[in-house]
């Protein structure tokens, strides 16, 4: 039997997400960011579409690298404006029942006691469909927007993640025993006040001596996405993800980081297939081959390589508008960014050598990912050779323009899958995590969270 492949929509609350320049391709609403119905309605093209989530990228600062100025990103809405991730879920929850939704969310910038809240009544509210994109944030520009002068060094931010995520288990898994929550009516007691505790969490960065506010949500702890493929980004996943979206140009680089990821994940005395990976990928299909290419030929002449180049300087954290086109991007291993976007060009793959203007051409459609191009069934048999060959186990689907690209995979690519016995016919039932990983609600006991729990109670491992 083939793999059943995963699919998220990748999308973001802003106007130019990964295709700079294609909002003003005649049709395309991405500018319609902040009107609720653009993401109701998106919403519902998603389940329709059976994807597994709406994955929302987000970005705290302003891509301000390029020429050493914002002006290019404001110019051309790269990324910017970009409003809260976290708002248009509850609507886009109350129009749907089983699609679920990943936030991206810094916990550089985010105190865990209200985070930790925010997060519990989005778990209630979509019950039991949210997961959270743990990041560290990579621009300067945010930290200088919170009082700071410039951000952390990258690996000493996972180092407060860690503190992190301790603090966090401890209010979703620690503050709240099963059973304290009786809503008992005729005895006038809604909970048991001697099976609430606050939590005494006092690290090397964050302390919390709190009761958590909300009570028990269906999944407690959100599914927990990690997106950081730097060497410290995954030993952070191998340790605490349960799915990680990871991106690259080819099958080569995706194929080492997923055996690396994995191979990490069996190091920490977890099982490797438990980590669900994701990879980035775009994909323009249409009726017919050649539909699709003329599709593809049309949308070429909307996009911006500024841009794109914009993006991928606060990616990276070089300025590639003081470097000629034709130049050859070395690694630099002292940039404070994403590393893993300067690695993925330069050292991933020792076979081929990328000059900045081929990485603005590549990042002008789909930002880092690869683009497949094809009519329905040829995407669905590259999306096959992709799981096959790399051992990903499905993607995150970036858009050229929206609504539009995420229906043509809804309508053309996904019945092709299905035939193929590659993707679900319909949902399963329950929460995200037991969708994901068809067992309960809850993280399973080898998982760290686990440690924090009360009496150490076994939960999570039998089938949901």
């Amino acid at each position: 039997m083939p793999k059943e492949i995963r699919l998220n929509a990748f999308d973001m609350c802003c106007i130019g997400h990964q295709s700079p320049g294609l909002w003003t391709y005649p049709g395309d609403q991405a500018d319609r960011y902040n009107a609720l119905d653009y993401w109701t309605d998106l919403a519902k093209v998603l389940e329709r579409g059976r994807f597994d989530a709406l994955f929302l990228a987000d970005v705290l600062g302003i891509y301000d690298v390029y020429k050493g100025s914002p002006d290019t990103a404001l110019e051309q809405a790269v990324q910017v404006p970009v409003n809260d991730p976290l708002m248009p879920v509850s609507a886009m929850a109350a129009v749907t029942r089983n699609l679920g939704f990943g936030i991206t969310c810094a916990l550089s910038y985010e105190l865990p006691y209200p985070f930790a809240r925010r997060m519990s009544t989005l778990d209630h509210l979509t019950q039991g469909r949210i997961c959270w994109n743990i990041v560290t944030g990579y621009l300067d520009s945010a930290a200088r927007g919170m009082g700071m002068t410039r951000q952390v060094a990258h690996d000493d931010r996972y180092e407060i993640a860690e503190d992190y995520m301790q603090a966090v288990y401890k209010l979703w898994e620690a503050s709240w025993e099963d059973g304290a929550v009786l809503r008992d009516r005729a005895g006038r007691r809604f909970a048991d006040p001697a099976k609430i505790h606050a939590i005494h969490h006092e690290g090397p960065h964050f302390k919390v001596d709190a009761i958590h506010l909300c009570e028990p949500s269906p999944q407690r702890t959100p599914v927990l996405f990690q997106a950081g493929a730097s060497n410290r980004g995954r030993d952070f996943a191998a340790r605490h993800a349960e799915c990680v979206f990871i991106n690259g140009p080819s099958k080569k680089i995706i194929r080492n980081i997923v055996t690396d990821l994995r191979t990490r994940a069996a190091a920490a005395g977890r099982d490797p297939n438990d980590l669900v990976i994701f990879t980035m990928i775009t994909i323009i299909t249409d009726r017919t081959t050649k539909a699709a290419r003329e599709k593809h030929r049309d949308y070429l002449n909307y996009v911006s390589e500024e841009g794109a180049l914009a993006l991928m300087s606060g990616w990276t954290g070089l300025d590639f508008g003081a470097m000629d086109r034709d130049q050859v991007v070395r690694f630099d291993d002292r940039t404070n960014a994403q590393s893993s976007a300067l690695e993925a060009f330069t050292t991933a793959d020792p076979d081929r050598e990328w000059t900045v203007g081929e990485i603005a051409r590549h990042a002008a459609i789909g930002g880092r990912s690869p683009v497949i191009i094809g009519s329905g069934a040829e995407v669905a048999k590259e999306l096959q050779a992709w799981v096959e060959e790399t051992d990903v186990d499905g993607f995150n689907c970036a858009y050229v323009v929206t609504p539009g690209s995420f229906a043509d995979i809804a309508d053309l690519v996904v019945p092709e899958l299905q035939a193929r016995g590659a993707f679900k016919r319909d949902y399963a039932a329950g929460t995200f995590r037991e969708k994901l990983f068809g067992r309960g609600p809850r993280l399973p006991s080898n998982h760290p969270a686990a440690l924090v729990r009360p009496n150490r109670i076994d939960i999570g491992q039998g089938k949901g």
